[in-house]
């Protein structure tokens, strides 16, 4: 059998499913190391054999564990426990903190520029442009957000004009309010007629079409 496996959990907490569809007794000495170390299981793993749990939740995987063989998990958590007690690793911690940090300032100023570009507002509404641009980037960029901008699979101008389209959906529509039937592809239905709408607005103040700023929902979320 190979040293790493890729299982699935069952009801019996000493027992898991290989993915020819198995079941597979967990070997006596092993325990579950949870997951939420990245550094521990990474050691666990490179000291020997070892079981990954992993479970599908609807079009999800997420990780339950790893077992392996008591002795390693407890061996490479003392070693790593020894190493981050020292003033190095409180030193390179500190410099990981600083580094993020600087990225996110560094991409939050790009990605308000890139709002910006998709924007394109006529000069007449470019203060308008210029605040929304940070109030969408405010909202989008935060680490963890789970927003669109924070992927990397697509252009930082793709991402920019979804984070536009659903910051306007939220603030200049009535979408949080709405009673969206249960049915497969409703609310994808609703988004998408709301985006041709939001992208309607945009256009007045690119074309810098009159308009009264009151009326206009957008120049209202931005006053």
């Amino acid at each position: 059998m190979p040293d790493s496996l890729t299982v699935g959990p069952t009801a019996d907490p000493r027992r898991v499913r290989a993915q020819d569809g198995r079941l597979l007794p967990v070997p006596e000495g092993w325990a579950l190391l949870p997951p939420g170390d990245a550094g521990l299981t990474r050691r666990v793993k490179a000291a020997g054999p070892t079981w990954t749990v992993v479970e599908k939740v609807g079009r999800k995987l997420f990780s339950r564990g790893v077992w392996a063989p008591e002795a390693h998990i407890v061996h490479a958590r003392a070693v790593l426990d020894a190493e981050r007690a020292t003033p190095e690793y409180a030193k390179k911690l500190a410099q990981g903190r600083d580094r993020r940090a600087r990225e996110q300032e560094v991409y939050e100023v790009d990605f308000a520029n890139a709002v910006l570009r998709f924007l394109a507002f006529s000069p007449a509404w470019l203060p308008h442009a210029k605040r929304m641009a940070v109030l969408v980037a405010g909202h989008a960029t935060p680490v963890g957000s789970g927003t669109v901008a924070r992927t990397e699979r697509i252009p930082i101008e793709r991402r920019a004009e979804a984070a536009v389209i659903a910051w306007m959906r939220h603030q200049t529509t009535s979408y949080d309010d709405m009673r969206i039937q249960r049915v497969k592809g409703a609310r994808r239905e609703v988004r998408r007629e709301l985006a041709d709408v939001s992208r309607a607005i945009l256009d007045l103040h690119r074309r810098d079409t009159p308009h009264a700023p009151p009326a206009c929902p957008l120049c209202s979320a931005l006053l």
